[in-house]
């Protein structure tokens, strides 16, 4: 996997298992590995092959971001996507310090996927091509929950697909409601590569995915908005850009198990409830929006999108020198 570098988050102790593990095997399959973190993060923090930033270290990057993000915000992550471009990236994954990655999590990466595809416009619960069991992405509108039954296409050889989400076994990333009133699927079938053509909104996480590098504009994370709905908001503005410019979206089997961090259900609940009230309409209102193809537009699309959603009061209208910054740092580094 040459090229490749893996980014995550954490305000953890280097003795955070994932952490280690990920230190461990990373070398072992040239991957470079880099941590940012915030805050919270303990002082001294020392693990042999990874690449930690703290506070400090993180504001003397040479990016017009480094300056203008606020701290402690998950959002913070847009430095460590930034750093692996400067290092040459052309592959970046991503995922979380409570995610375990097992041994299919180090197979070959590639853009182009032999799939089965979805070109039914309209919501799709992804997980359940996965399952039988009643469960849901987060970020899922939940007026679409009883939608009819998808039907996917034969195998294609070969579906573009710069942007790719893999599942996670043993506690799924579901909504607050889910988690409060149903038991989580605990192991998803092997249903292998789906792809979701144009029209197919279906939620991704930041847990478990895969950039390649035409798509590493489109990683950005929003701060002016709740912590559980930055990824939420990020995927649906990828996708409506993908879209644009002919790619697809790869959901793929589980390569990752997750031990939950500790969490407030009901904390979640409250930040998730602009995806709730939201997520099918600011759906619609992008997919009305006139978006311009080629990669030359990439970042006036990017703009369009985050305006529509700021035009909404989903994310504040605070986020317009960060997104600038944003812009300016990958146009210089890509």
């Amino acid at each position: 996997m040459p090229e490749t570098f893996l980014v995550i988050t954490s305000v953890a102790s280097p003795d955070n298992r994932v952490l280690r593990t990920f230190a461990s095997e990373c070398p072992k399959r040239h991957v470079r590995f880099i941590v940012i973190g915030d805050a919270k993060s303990p002082s001294g923090f020392d693990l042999e092959n990874c690449e930690f930033y703290s506070l400090d270290r993180q504001k003397g990057l040479p990016f017009k971001l480094a300056q203008s993000l606020p701290e402690n915000k998950y959002s913070r992550k847009n430095l460590g996507y930034l750093l692996a471009m400067k290092r040459g990236a052309g592959t970046i994954i991503e995922t979380d310090d409570d995610n375990f990655p097992t041994a299919e999590f180090w197979n070959e990466r590639t853009p182009d996927r032999a799939c089965r595809f979805i070109a039914k416009e309209g919501w799709i619960n992804i997980y359940r091509c996965y399952t039988a069991e009643n469960i849901w992405p987060r970020g899922f509108a939940l007026e679409h929950l009883r939608d009819g039954s998808v039907r996917l296409d034969d195998m294609a050889e070969s579906v573009h697909c710069p942007i790719q989400q893999g599942l996670c076994d043993e506690n799924p990333d579901v909504d607050a409601i889910h988690r409060l009133a149903l038991p989580a699927v605990t192991t998803f079938s092997r249903a292998g590569n789906i792809a979701l053509g144009r029209g197919s909104w279906c939620p991704f996480n930041s847990q478990n995915t895969t950039w390649f590098k035409e798509a590493f504009p489109l990683m950005y994370l929003p701060t002016r908005c709740s912590f559980r709905m930055t990824d939420i908001w990020r995927s649906y503005v990828a996708q409506r850009v993908a879209w644009t410019n002919g790619w697809s979206v790869l959901f793929h089997d589980a390569n990752v198990f997750q031990q939950r961090n500790e969490h407030s259900l009901l904390k979640d609940f409250e930040d998730e409830i602009p995806g709730y009230l939201n997520s099918g309409t600011i759906c619609r209102e992008l997919l009305k929006l006139d978006l311009k193809k080629g990669i030359s537009h990439l970042f006036d699309n990017m703009k369009k999108c985050y305006e529509a959603f700021i035009g909404h009061r989903l994310i504040g209208e605070e986020e317009w020198p960060l997104l600038n910054d944003w812009i300016s740092d990958c146009t210089r580094l890509l």
